[in-house]
């Protein structure tokens, strides 16, 4: 993960968790360097993310605070919080992968309709255990158009595939379609993920849109019981 990326996700996630409120005054941006280890080019970069994403604002002369976010504000925020992946939503901890298969196939039925594509395009077949500090936490199974998500390769799926897309492919994740439910584990997930024989799982069935309205990702992941939440806001 880029540094700048980190010290953002970090910040993010210190305001959505309520470490820093609204209106709170952040750190310097001498101190957030001392904090981070951190250049100030660097840490200006991750601050004009924030900026950019509507979570901070910066007051020439007084110092950079928390925005006074509305409900519909952080309603957005969260909800994208939640689709950043593994690596933007744990920066404190090391995010590897464990690849099973890493291929380029042809869409079945299932994905040519979660992914609008047609019977004769290609896409990546990607399967891959995400461990938390060497800790398996989630088995990933992913589908994504290679017309539409170029030049993927082993070194990236050990990463974060979604930085990738954003900082490389300079292009915008919007939104996703995400069904959760529960059930047994299977004998390959509970030895990979370290459970029980039929210790319970959540499994997250997914569609991920880039801000063109494209669908680029159709996954199935698979999570421990204990370390899985969902958050959700409804409204009326």
């Amino acid at each position: 993960m880029k540094k700048y990326v980190h010290i953002s996700s970090d910040i993010r996630n210190q305001i959505l968790e309520g470490k820093y409120r609204s209106s709170d005054k952040l750190p310097s941006e001498k101190e957030l360097c001392q904090l981070y280890d951190a250049s100030k080019m660097t840490v200006k970069h991750a601050l004009d993310i924030l900026v950019a994403e509507g979570l901070i604002i910066k007051r020439r002369g007084s110092g950079t605070f928390v925005k006074d976010l509305s409900p519909t504000e952080i309603e957005r925020i969260t909800i994208a919080n939640q689709f950043r992946g593994k690596t933007a939503l744990n920066p404190n901890q090391t995010v590897t992968s464990k690849i099973y298969e890493f291929s380029v196939i042809r869409p079945d039925e299932t994905i040519q309709e979660k992914l609008n594509i047609q019977a004769d395009s290609f896409v990546y077949h990607i399967y891959r255990l995400r461990l938390l500090d060497n800790e398996p936490n989630v088995i990933e199974e992913t589908y994504m158009p290679i017309d539409l998500i170029p030049g993927l390769t082993e070194k990236v799926l050990q990463q974060s595939i979604y930085e990738y897309i954003e900082i490389e492919l300079g292009l915008k994740l919007q939104s996703a379609h995400r069904k959760i439910t529960v059930r047994k584990a299977s004998d390959f997930e509970a030895s990979e993920l370290h459970l029980l024989p039929n210790d319970p799982v959540a499994v997250a069935e997914q569609t991920g849109y880039l801000a063109n309205g494209a669908a680029f990702e159709y996954s199935i992941t698979v999570h421990r019981y204990d370390e899985f939440s969902a958050e959700m806001i409804l409204t009326r």
